[in-house]
């Protein structure tokens, strides 16, 4: 694994801390078996937002289909 520092000049504890950010994050794509969904994000999980309501007609309705109340 090679990184490369693109601008800036990264202190070696930056260095380190960034280096530790990718390899946790590929240990963690490497544990997941292939074929299996990964961790779905709880931002982008349309339960978040029909989780409390149900939509209602009206005038307004197209601003709440996205964003919570």
């Amino acid at each position: 694994m090679t990184i490369k520092v693109i601008r800036g000049n990264p202190t070696p504890e930056e260095l380190a801390a960034a280096l530790a950010v990718v390899r946790a994050r590929a240990a963690a794509a490497a544990s997941v078996p292939s074929g299996a969904p990964g961790p779905r994000d709880s931002w982008a999980d349309p339960a978040r937002i029909a989780a409390d309501r149900l939509p209602q007609p009206g005038p307004t309705t197209w601003s709440r289909t996205y964003w919570p109340g």
